[in-house]
């Protein structure tokens, strides 16, 4: 019978579906199960390099129940015959819903007039006060139009607003007037968005594609929303751009040194933070789990994985 390590706690009914495949070690203590283990569910949290495959010798599979997995050595796996899998299309909506909330969020005001509100702030209705901005008539940038993208730019049109992207492909003509997008060049994106909404993954070209440089090209007083990878974004450039008010506001739920925040983005009352909850639904992290169980169940199987990672 295999051996199979989970990082994290599995929802019961993943841990019932990988049972009859062997015995599943985990969460406590995983890393002294890899020495029989043939297959590894894990997180983004949770470094797979050269190192730890060394003491993995058995291992098949190493199925990400995320759908990012620039935690894993690809090439290391590779050489080693380990299969990678990830969890796409499952928590799409649910990242989708927590970008827009940020849109919403951030134009709105919203944490900061509740910050306001509960440290006894709210003296009553003013004609002129926790003022925010109108969605309607606003361009949303999109960087990087993969599904969760798409799902933002779908949500955009019935809050009246205008839709552009870029993204290493464009998309067919038909799913261009689905989502009611149009591509643009990337200075065109940063210089047209009222809002820029990141959607693109970490790679070594996209780390910090907004530089300081980058963000001072962007349309004064619009407003950046990220809940794709933390290091897309300089976030001490951003901090500058934000204190004088090149930027209106931010709305981040990643953040470059995940978990580490940093303390200039805290200080900010422009700035709507979230601790990475993008796809924090039970529903969508219990599928994001049976995804993972599947591939483990198709590849001890022998059978090819669902969801392999190119």
């Amino acid at each position: 019978m295999a051996r199979i390590v989970c990082t994290f706690a599995l929802p019961a009914e993943a841990a019932d579906l990988l049972r009859p495949l062997g015995e599943v070690a985990g969460p406590d203590g995983w890393r002294g199960e890899l020495a029989d283990a043939e297959a590894l569910v894990c997180v983004l949290t949770d470094r797979v390099d050269a190192e730890l495959l060394a003491v993995a010798p058995n291992l098949r599979i190493v199925a990400n129940a995320v759908a990012g997995y620039e935690h894993v050595d690809r090439e290391a796996c590779r050489a080693r015959g380990v299969v990678v899998t990830n969890t796409p299309d499952v928590l799409t909506d649910a990242t989708a819903d927590v970008a827009f909330a940020l849109i919403l969020g951030t134009l709105r005001g919203v944490s900061s007039a509740e910050r306001s509100l509960r440290g006894g702030g709210f003296g009553g209705w003013r004609f002129d006060g926790y003022l925010g901005a109108d969605l309607a008539g606003r361009t949303l940038g999109i960087y990087g139009m993969g599904r969760i993208g798409q799902a933002v730019a779908r949500r955009a049109a019935p809050f009246g607003m205008r839709v552009i992207y870029h993204s290493r492909s464009r998309l067919d003509p038909s799913a261009e007037a689905e989502t009611g997008a149009r591509w643009v060049a990337w200075d065109e994106l940063l210089s047209s968005s009222d809002v820029l909404s990141l959607h693109a993954p970490l790679t070594p070209d996209t780390r910090h594609v907004l530089d300081r440089n980058a963000l001072r090209r962007m349309r004064r007083g619009a407003f950046l929303i990220n809940t794709a990878r933390g290091p897309l974004v300089d976030e001490a450039a951003l901090v500058d751009a934000l204190r004088d008010g090149h930027l209106a506001g931010a709305g981040l739920d990643v953040y470059e040194r995940d978990p580490v925040v940093h303390p200039g983005l805290l200080e900010l009352p422009n700035v709507m933070l979230l601790p990475h909850i993008g796809s924090a639904t039970t529903e969508t992290r219990h599928r994001m789990a049976m995804l993972a169980a599947r591939n483990v169940e198709a590849v001890l199987s022998g059978q090819p994985p669902l969801t392999p990672v190119s």
